[in-house]
């Protein structure tokens, strides 16, 4: 069931949306972290998950000085 394809859409479907969060609310100064945010699915022997992460090699400064991708996440958690 954790791997099965109705998982794997809503797990995504989360994701996708703090991503969209991410971007939205993410600090532009050339776009590059902006531009670099995106969704990784992954699974495990048990389930399917999705990770949000941040491409660019300035990702954990931006993230260090502002939290923007786990401030994503509490909003969409919020609902």
């Amino acid at each position: 069931m954790g791997k099965s394809a109705g998982v794997r859409r809503l797990v995504k479907d989360v994701a996708d949306e703090v991503a969209i969060v991410a971007r939205m609310t993410a600090p532009v100064d050339s776009g590059d972290y902006r531009d670099g945010i995106e969704v990784r699915m992954r699974e495990t022997s048990y389930r399917a998950f999705a990770i949000v992460v941040g491409t660019d090699w300035k990702t954990m400064l931006v993230e260090a000085k502002t939290g923007n991708l786990v401030n994503a996440l509490r909003y969409v958690a919020r609902g």
